[in-house]
């Protein structure tokens, strides 16, 4: 349970924030417990969103709504960036046949924007629309490698979550990895956000040098090497860089 701003808008939030990744529906009592609402004061909530489309009502509770499902999609920025990338996500899952990843950077995590998997996808932890910290992925290390220093700054003096034995915890190591990355435009993962599973990714950066995504692609280490795809994946975000730029000069006529 968090604190809930006192406010009409900020008990909207607090009801549509409590849906994780992975919850299909809530009940009212979990509602309840995760916002911390009154019940009476939920239970206007939970019309109101109803009757707006921002939640419907399941079998078990209540779920997310279309129309935010039609909201997002609206979304200018994240629209523009996925419709650029999935043409070159696509060719990197011919290339490899394993899951390839956008991510967008959100505070201290990774938010997943795109996935796409064959029938033979290793186990995962990333949903799309789902959150991982930034330093247990390779993902999240091409995009905290490249943000803005007083974020790397934030990371690096907090505590580093131990997802697997092999997570990254030690500030000095994570310094070096990002380093790293910042210099070959390449970062990986051994194991460190979920037990035999390995990722390799780079950054998409804008004209100046801002890292606006990263792409990745991820599999289990039974069959999979990440340096040997290292540079397709580099390739492809290459590519939805330059991609966006076009787009950008066509529309504003530079």
């Amino acid at each position: 349970m968090t604190d809930v701003p006192n406010t009409l808008l900020g008990k909207v939030m607090s009801v549509l924030n409590a849906f994780g990744a992975d919850d299909d529906e809530l009940g009212f009592a979990e509602l309840g417990r995760r916002t911390g609402l009154s019940k009476s004061t939920l239970h206007r909530l939970m019309g109101d969103l109803v009757d707006a489309r921002l939640l419907d009502r399941g079998p078990r509770g209540y779920r997310l709504g279309g129309h935010l499902f039609q909201l997002g999609i609206r979304a200018s920025v994240e629209r523009r960036l996925v419709e650029v990338a999935i043409p070159y996500l696509e060719d990197l899952y011919e290339r490899t046949h394993e899951t390839v990843h956008l991510g967008l950077r959100e505070g201290h995590e990774v938010v997943y924007a795109a996935k796409i998997g064959g029938h033979r996808q290793a186990t995962s932890p990333s949903r799309l629309g789902g959150r991982m910290p930034l330093h247990a992925t390779a993902i999240g290390k091409a995009l905290l490698a490249h943000a803005p220093p007083q974020v790397r700054a934030e990371v690096l003096s907090a505590p580093l979550d131990r997802r697997t034995p092999r997570t990254v915890i030690t500030p000095g190591s994570l310094r070096r990895q990002l380093a790293a990355v910042r210099q070959t435009g390449v970062a990986y993962e051994f194991e460190e956000s979920r037990v035999g599973l390995a990722c390799v990714a780079s950054p998409v950066l804008g004209h100046d040098g801002a890292v606006v995504a990263a792409v990745s692609v991820a599999g289990p280490t039974t069959r999979f090497d990440p340096r040997s795809h290292a540079a397709s994946v580099h390739a492809a975000a290459t590519g939805i860089a330059l991609t966006l730029v076009r787009r950008a000069n066509l529309t504003t006529g530079t």
